[in-house]
């Protein structure tokens, strides 16, 4: 990527570690082997994957109840398999989504004020995959639709208000390893195992278009970039073949070669990139590091330009991105990250320096505001729009728990689900053994009758 300084209004964006009373503190956050970010965080709540046993949870904390957390907290802890992505709804504060090992999805409704006690009862469960869930998303621009992704290798898209999964795309051929919406949600962008990135078309059902991903084993993620009147283009982050870490920069329209590719650095943890589309700065955080580098996307060619890079000694093991309207838009505030680390979230600040206390329009243009922009069923009907934004200005303040998320629940049946070769394979060993038990106890009765019948 591009170091050569360039004018811009966020050239000296500084990134600076709250300090330790601001952070949330004796966490068990998860260390468990999925590539998930861990954490997600709203204008009243973070949320975190728990570490624990027998069942999946994730915490909720309160934004403004920092410092050292006792050991019973409570926890969201509905599913039957270890939680391996959240997810928070960008019209609700209080509406967050959980997939898990288990194989279902679920909506919960978290109370006002925030947890009291242990959440067990979701507002809705989302149920049609036959593998672990490991992605979910909710959509951008309408409300109450849902992206999941399976080790099934499909991705199904839900209607929470009825449960339902309205559409499901297949054409995966391995365990998929990223799900992104573009900016009006019309799209969704996919990384494999299988090593391709894949664009599919939700309301078609069908995969538009693939390309060629990165040649590395380790995993890869993929943003769109651009959009709301910039041309749209697809940011890659993967391994080469010489595991060295690597980006890439797609047009959608022509996916025959990469725009531009570049190597980043030979480190071994796998990069979770984000995308502010405000600024149109690209954060790289590398799980392990305790560095996140950033960047400005332009147009043109370089396309990615330098600015600097956040360092730290802590690596961290998850890495979450907050609204732009949780942030202090007063000292300047341009993007709000919780860092997760062995037993701590970290709130990292990223500012650029003015001395005037007015309103920064320059560095502040409208943002995509608490309204969506269109109904599910408006959605599902084909329509499209961008983000409704809003103005900074005046500042923003949270709403408050407005009318419960009702849906209509669906009621969760256990389904068998198809046994792997290797669960066959245990299977039949078990009941070779089984039968070798009993012609064994056969034989000794056998022996036993005639014993007795010989006196």
């Amino acid at each position: 990527m591009s170091r050569i300084v360039r004018s811009s209004k966020y050239r000296h964006v500084f990134g600076k570690a709250d300090r330790k009373e601001n952070c949330y503190d004796n966490l068990k956050p998860s260390k468990g082997a999925w590539d998930s970010n861990k954490v997600k965080g709203n204008n009243k709540f973070t949320s975190v994957i728990w570490e624990s046993r027998g069942g999946g949870s994730f915490a909720v904390l309160n934004n403004d109840k920092t410092g050292k957390y006792t050991s019973d907290l409570p926890l969201v802890s509905g599913h039957k398999g270890t939680v391996l992505d959240i997810d928070c709804s960008p019209f609700d504060d209080y509406l967050m989504a959980s997939v898990s090992e288990d194989g279902n999805g679920r909506i919960w409704n978290i109370p006002e004020g925030g947890l009291t006690g242990h959440l067990v009862d979701p507002v809705q469960t989302l149920i049609g995959h036959r593998r672990k869930v490991g992605t979910v998303n909710f959509h951008p621009t309408a409300s109450n639709v849902v992206v999941t992704s399976s080790t099934d290798y499909s991705v199904k898209v839900w209607d929470i208000q009825t449960g339902d999964a309205t559409l499901t795309v297949a054409g995966h051929a391995d365990i998929i390893q990223s799900v992104c919406w573009n900016r009006d949600g019309s799209k969704i962008a996919t990384t494999s195992k299988d090593k391709k990135a894949r664009i599919l078309d939700p309301r078609a059902q069908t995969v538009a278009s693939e390309f060629d991903g990165f040649p590395g084993v380790k995993g890869s993620r993929i943003l769109w970039i651009g959009g709301g009147g910039r041309e749209e283009r697809l940011f890659s982050v993967g391994f080469s073949r010489s595991s060295d870490r690597c980006f890439a920069i797609h047009d959608p329209r022509d996916l025959s070669k990469p725009l531009a590719k570049q190597n980043i650095d030979t480190s071994s943890g796998i990069i979770m990139p984000f995308y502010d589309y405000d600024t149109n700065m690209l954060f790289l955080a590398g799980k392990g590091d305790g560095n996140i580098r950033y960047y400005e996307f332009a147009d043109t060619k370089p396309f990615i330009h330098y600015i600097a890079d956040y360092k730290s000694s802590t690596p961290q093991l998850g890495m979450g991105l907050r609204p732009k309207t949780a942030n202090d838009i007063a000292s300047c505030e341009v993007a709000s990250f919780l860092k997760v680390s062995n037993n701590m979230i970290e709130p990292i600040h990223f500012t650029v320096p003015r001395k005037s206390e007015m309103f920064q329009d320059d560095i502040f243009p409208d943002t995509a505001g608490p309204e969506p922009a269109l109904t599910s069923a408006a959605w599902f009907g084909g329509a499209n729009a961008d983000p409704k934004l809003i103005s900074l200005e005046t500042g923003f303040v949270a709403k408050p728990k407005g009318a419960e998320f009702k849906p209509t629940v669906v009621k969760e049946v256990k389904v068998e689900k198809p046994k792997t070769d290797l669960e066959w394979k245990k299977e039949v060993e078990s009941l070779n053994k089984r039968i070798a038990f009993l012609e064994a106890e056969i034989v000794k009765k056998d022996a036993k009758i005639k014993e007795l019948g010989g006196n």
